[in-house]
């Protein structure tokens, strides 16, 4: 059974009913479809007994419900929870400060990596969810009795997981290694805020003239700020590709844009006047350095040893071999070696994985020559 809260009144009375529990499972749904920013509509809140269904669209006041999530003597339990963090500190001015992730835990206890909220539950408890009102729209009111009871659903399981879970870390003495990787998750949400490095994501971005990129990263920078004004995606501003073009032909006049794929008539019209600017004053910035090219066929083949390497130590301790390295961090290994002065990630220089992981790969490095 679910308890619906849609005034300050009843939102009090679910924060007086909370306020002696120090564990708490939370969800939230939210829409992020045609706008840049996430709109959350719920706030699923369980103490393992009752949920509390909070309705963000008709509350006023969360400066209560700030104070209980954000307390560090409380642990909340989430699933999954980059987003929800997103999304409640956009939303709302909500940063919780102790989470429980389950699943980062369940990737750490080598129950798999990056698992679903209802593909867990059944591999925990044999139990099958229905996942169907996933994208349904949570900002419509009233919500269905299907919508209601996926988002009940969504935090049910929340606190058995958290049993199982930290029983299994306990068990296989990886809680130190399951804290640094739930402290990781602040620095992931923090990072996806940070676009200034926008424009080096884009693909073929490496083949421009230093000019040409310096002009990329100003259109890239251009759009960001028009779609938070606009609070539209950034897609719906300028598609990637476009602005990788307009870079390219540096034009002076809107008639040189014409022909480029997927910048219309109307986007021309709309800020064909702005990306000129922004090509224009890219003239008097300082030129940014080239990309680096694709790693050649000697140096990927390294890459490859080394994945093999850390498929090897994966296995060896029982750990989902995404843990433990990305490959944008050994494409930066093996481009730092091959220059003659490896420069090791951060992630890789602290923790387990200084003890662990790096070793792993300092072994194939020494077998190398570039």
């Amino acid at each position: 059974m679910s308890i619906w809260i849609d005034s300050d009144e009843k939102l009090n009375h679910m924060l007086d009913a909370l306020s002696d529990k120090h564990l708490l499972a939370v969800d939230t749904e939210f829409i992020r479809t045609n706008t840049f920013y996430p709109k959350i509509a719920l706030i699923q809140i369980s103490d393992g007994t009752q949920c509390f269904l909070v309705d963000v669209l008709a509350v006023r006041h969360f400066e209560g419900l700030k104070q209980l999530m954000e307390d560090p003597s409380r642990t909340l339990i989430f699933h999954a929870c980059a987003e929800d963090l997103e999304v409640l500190e956009h939303g709302l001015n909500i940063i919780p400060d102790t989470i429980f992730d389950t699943q980062i835990a369940a990737g750490i206890a080598n129950v798999g990596y990056s698992m679903g909220y209802a593909r867990l539950v059944q591999r925990l408890f044999d139990i099958e969810l229905d996942k169907q009102e996933t994208r349904s729209d949570w900002l419509a009111r009233p919500l269905t009795d299907r919508q209601i009871e996926y988002a009940a659903y969504d935090v049910a399981y929340l606190h058995s997981m958290y049993n199982v879970l930290t029983g299994m870390l306990s068990d296989q003495g990886r809680q130190h290694w399951f804290e640094e990787e739930s402290l990781a998750v602040y620095t992931l949400v923090s990072d996806r805020k940070n676009t200034q490095d926008y424009h080096r994501k884009l693909k073929g971005a490496w083949k421009l003239s230093s000019e040409a990129l310096t002009a990329l990263k100003r259109l890239c920078d251009w759009r960001e700020i028009t779609a938070r004004a606009l609070d539209k995606p950034r897609s719906h501003v300028v598609k990637d590709n476009s602005l990788l073009e307009i870079a390219r032909r540096m034009p002076v006049v809107a008639d040189e844009m014409r022909g480029i794929d997927d910048l219309y008539g109307g986007t021309i019209k709309r800020h064909g006047h702005a990306l000129l600017q922004e090509v224009a004053i890219a003239g008097q910035d300082q030129s940014l350095q080239r990309l680096p090219e694709p790693l050649s066929k000697s140096v990927s083949a390294v890459m490859k040893t080394m994945r093999v390497a850390l498929n090897s130590l994966a296995e060896g301790i029982e750990l989902p071999l995404e843990f433990l390295s990305n490959k944008k961090e050994l494409e930066s290994i093996v481009r730092s070696a091959s220059q003659g002065a490896c420069v090791w990630p951060e992630r890789l220089n602290t923790g387990w994985r200084q003890s662990l992981v790096k070793p792993a790969l300092q072994d194939v490095l020494k077998e190398v020559q570039f």
